[in-house]
């Protein structure tokens, strides 16, 4: 049966408009043609089975990692490790535990003891000692910290990497209590272990669309980066794709703009989403403000940081300025001693 066909006996019954009491802004906004009609069907219908499947891979991914974890747990071997030697999956993206629930789960294993061992994998250093990477149940761990037990009940087991990844990552992309800074940190360690892209979204269930919002966070500035680790939460991927974009195409401008606003964003005076058309504008503002030929500035930078600015202006002639820190004395001597030896070369040149 074609769309057309579907539309007419789905709406066969309908009382007539005529009949209907619709408030005319609501008729407004309907298609008033067959075709329209069948055009919004479509589309309905498409949102519909793109929710459904999304729905659908975030279940198949769950229980892909479920049943991962149960196939590593039976083919492992149980006993007690010390708690000094269990390392986190460093591919764990979680930063920052809820210290109440800590303490809430400490308390019910002080009570009633472990009732799911720890899953970990053997490792070596590279000076040969052994230790133990953890695979699930870092909050088991420090519940035990918490407590000041030297052992915990473990299952030893072989994972690789790619098990590592996609177990520590499945589960967590869908958390609302997981920041996606938390996550990129985590997606970029995997991203070194997966040199398919194409293959890295499949494994986590994200598009590689999804996957390049969460890798955008290696090109933020260092001053935002220094911040997202003390506070994970102050810039979402969608927020960070905007802003690495208009950062790539204002330049050094934009970078020092960016810096100028970025407190306000940490404070919650400016939101994250309002960030990259602020940066924008307020390069456009400044680029108005002075005349064309009369004052330029110019930024340099260590790295990703802006080491300081040269400004050079008809009136007042050139400043180099450098930002508190950036300059080691030793650079300063250098610096100094090339100055004058730039300026005794252009006076011997001109006698």
């Amino acid at each position: 049966m074609n769309m057309l066909k579907r539309l007419q006996t789905n709406t066969a019954n309908l009382t007539p408009a005529a009949e209907r009491n619709v408030q005319q802004d609501a008729l407004e906004k309907k298609p008033k043609t067959g075709i329209g009609l069948v055009n919004q069907l479509s589309k309905a219908e498409l949102r519909v089975t793109k929710a459904e499947e999304r729905a659908s891979t975030a279940e198949q991914r769950a229980e892909l990692a479920e049943a991962r974890l149960v196939e590593l747990q039976d083919r492992g071997t149980q006993g007690e490790v010390l708690l000094s030697t269990v390392r986190p999956n460093p591919w764990q993206p979680r930063m920052v535990f809820d210290e109440d629930e800590l303490h809430d789960l400490a308390e019910s294993i002080k009570e009633v003891g472990l009732m799911q061992p720890v899953l970990v994998r053997r490792m070596k250093s590279a000076q040969g000692d052994e230790y133990f990477e953890l695979i699930a149940g870092e909050r088991r761990v420090r519940a035990h910290q918490l407590l000041g037990e030297d052992k915990i009940n473990a299952i030893i087991t072989h994972a690789d990497d790619a098990d590592m990844v996609v177990l520590a990552l499945t589960e967590n992309i869908s958390r609302k209590d997981l920041s996606d800074y938390e996550i990129s940190k985590s997606v970029r360690r995997a991203d070194k272990e997966f040199p398919d892209r194409t293959k890295l979204a499949e494994a986590l269930g994200l598009s590689r669309r999804g996957l390049y919002k969460f890798l955008a966070y290696a090109n933020l500035p260092e001053f935002m980066i220094n911040d997202l680790e003390i506070k994970p939460g102050i810039l979402g991927c969608h927020a960070v794709d905007n802003i690495t974009s208009v950062l790539k195409h204002r330049g050094a401008d934009g970078i020092l703009a960016a810096n100028d606003l970025w407190p306000d964003v940490v404070s919650g005076r400016l939101e994250q989403g309002r960030y990259a058309s602020a940066i924008s504008a307020l390069v456009d503002q400044r680029a108005l403000a002075v005349p064309s030929g009369e004052r330029t500035i110019d930024k340099f930078f260590a790295g990703k940081i802006q080491a300081g600015s040269i400004v050079k202006d008809v009136n007042k002639g050139i400043t180099v300025k450098f930002k508190p820190g950036v300059i080691s004395e030793t650079q300063e001597v250098k610096l100094r001693r090339f100055l004058e030896e730039m300026f005794e070369t252009e006076t011997s040149d001109t006698e």
